[in-house]
């Protein structure tokens, strides 16, 4: 008997009904029926077949997450309970060896549906002409013997994990991110992260504290018609340029003719504390709680956090019309 069918039941009208302010209104206006099309969930060779499809896994992790509850036992335990499998779309409740086989799977192709998310964003226009970039920490166990001691210079403090770099924009809409050794990432990263952000769609402007005042960085977005602000760090020389943003300097060498207000500059910085509110959006998905062990498990957490926040985003504007609706509000 699938879910459908069951709706038409007043015997189980009630859960419906619980579930229906929970986590069923993320699965209201978006499809997963895509990871049908990625060859890593195709069946095996020997021609067995999956006891579960991969729309219904991703539903059920989305929920796991949005309950804050990791880790292939605790999902397992939870998709088993009757009103969760069903609302999930299962036609019975996974086991934890089903749970494992897709997390491993999903870590082949966690990036392309983070892709396919942000696509979605940006389709019902949730994206605006301001892009941050911030990175993050991301804490995990002790156990995991692949992660290391950082520092995190913002809490000035050492922690055990990795990092994150992610861009943002909107309503605290991850659309480019990479995870790291620790929340210092290289230049690299920077630049690599920032390519796949204006890949999405070119802004105005991109915004970054002083860890991205670099030439690289501000030349490669000038030349792509994108301002970029970052403060001015005049640790990097000995003669430093009377400047507060280095964008003021860069200007000068790539036109004689533009010329940015410091009260333009400054009120646009301002904008800035969003990429800090993205992040602490996506820890509240479950990046701030990563429980796998290794460098792979937990990358793949990670990018599941930034899908649910994708998924929160296009459903509480999907909702936001109707009064009648339960805003998600993370």
């Amino acid at each position: 008997m699938s879910p459908a069918t069951l709706q038409d039941n007043p015997t189980v009208e009630t859960f419906f009904n619980a579930v229906e302010t929970e986590t069923l209104a993320l699965f209201e206006h978006l499809s997963f029926e895509f990871l049908e099309e990625f060859d890593v969930f195709a069946p095996a060779e020997t021609g067995r077949t999956r006891d579960h499809e991969p729309p219904e896994m991703m539903r059920g992790f989305l929920h796991c997450y949005y309950k804050d509850i990791y880790g292939i036992r605790p999902v397992a335990r939870e998709l088993n309970n009757t009103v969760v499998w069903l609302s999930c779309g299962f036609d019975r409740p996974p086991s934890r060896d089903a749970v494992d086989r897709f997390l491993t799977d999903l870590e082949h192709v966690i990036d392309e549906i983070f892709d396919h998310l942000v696509e979605q964003a940006a389709l019902r226009g949730l994206l605006d002409l301001t892009y941050s970039i911030d990175s993050t920490d991301v804490r995990t166990m002790p156990a995991d013997q692949d992660a290391s001691k950082c520092y995190d210079p913002t809490a000035e403090e050492y922690y055990y994990g990795y990092g994150c770099t992610i861009v943002s924009t909107g309503s605290k809409i991850p659309i480019a991110a990479e995870f790291t050794e620790s929340k210092q990432a290289p230049e690299e990263t920077a630049m690599r992260v920032t390519r796949d952000a204006l890949a999405v769609d070119t802004p105005i402007w991109m915004l970054g504290d002083s860890a991205y005042d670099t030439l690289d960085w501000h030349d490669y977005l000038l030349t792509a018609g994108v301002v970029p602000i970052a403060p001015y760090n005049a640790r990097n020389t000995d003669d430093p340029l009377d400047i507060e943003y280095r964008v003021e300097d860069r200007i000068k060498e790539h036109s004689k003719d533009v010329k940015l207000k410091q009260s333009t500059l400054d009120e646009t910085y301002n904008r800035r504390t969003g990429v800090e509110r993205t992040n602490d959006a996506v820890k509240d998905c479950g990046l701030g709680h990563v429980h796998a062990r290794g460098r792979v498990h937990a990358r793949a957490q990670v990018f599941l956090s930034l899908c649910l926040r994708l998924v929160i985003a296009i459903t509480n504007y999907e909702r936001g019309d109707n009064p009648g609706s339960t805003i998600i509000t993370v």
